[in-house]
């Protein structure tokens, strides 16, 4: 049960602090650039800024949706950020770009995060069944050899979910810097990035919480049931 506890406490606050992200998002859209630039045009000057001119820019579904996708070399942009004149697109825009930057120089936790993906997409599944497993009562976990199974399996998305933290905080480091030194945002907008991208650091932080208390908790039980 206790790891059930942590998931069901965690998922809680995720969803909080995803609430607070969208509020703050929906706040600082109302606060004007003000150059005008909207976060498509703000995405090509950073990355113009830092020598990048193999990164397309393009326009998503969704909200909030807004990602760096390595593979293929794409700053994607939710609608809202990608015609958003405002703080929270400048934010969202140079953060993504902020990404292409740690590919550009090849930093080293992008690396090894996007080494992990292929990884992870096993993992994290798995995990979902057993935690399912769980709820329905099952006491498998008894068994050292599906301990085992299951701790291999936290341990890949613990693992991610740690190395993803220096990534996110590294990102928002350059976005925030160059906002400022391009002076894109400044005073009042640039306090308001700077506000914005702490509440999504937030987010990855408190997912990388809860991974790494289900792995200490899934730990200690297989250690416990080899004595």
């Amino acid at each position: 049960m206790g790891i059930i506890i942590i998931s069901v406490l965690f998922t809680v606050i995720g969803m909080i602090l995803s609430g607070t992200l969208r509020s703050k998002f929906n706040k600082y859209s109302q606060v004007p650039l003000t150059n005008g630039m909207n976060g498509a045009e703000v995405a090509a000057t950073m990355l113009r800024h830092y020598g990048i001119h193999d990164v397309e820019v393009i326009s998503v579904e969704g909200q909030l949706t807004d990602h760096y996708n390595p593979a293929n070399k794409t700053v994607n942009l939710s609608h809202d950020v990608y015609h958003g004149r405002n703080v929270a697109a400048a934010a969202v825009a140079a953060h993504e770009c902020g990404h292409a930057v740690q590919h550009a120089t090849s930093y080293s936790m992008l690396q090894m995060r996007s080494a992990l993906v292929p990884i992870v997409s096993i993992a994290a599944p798995l995990q979902q069944y057993l935690l399912m497993f769980g709820l329905a009562g099952m006491s498998f976990f008894n068994s050292p050899i599906i301990m085992l199974v299951v701790l291999v399996a936290f341990g890949i998305t613990c693992l991610f979910s740690l190395v993803t933290l220096p990534v996110e905080f590294d990102a928002s480091r350059r976005a925030l810097a160059w906002l400022d030194n391009s002076g894109v945002a400044r005073g009042e907008q640039y306090a308001g990035a700077k506000d914005a991208l702490f509440w999504a650091a937030m987010t990855y932080v408190s997912a990388a919480l809860a991974a790494l208390l289900q792995f200490l908790y899934l730990l200690l039980r297989f250690m416990g049931s080899r004595e």
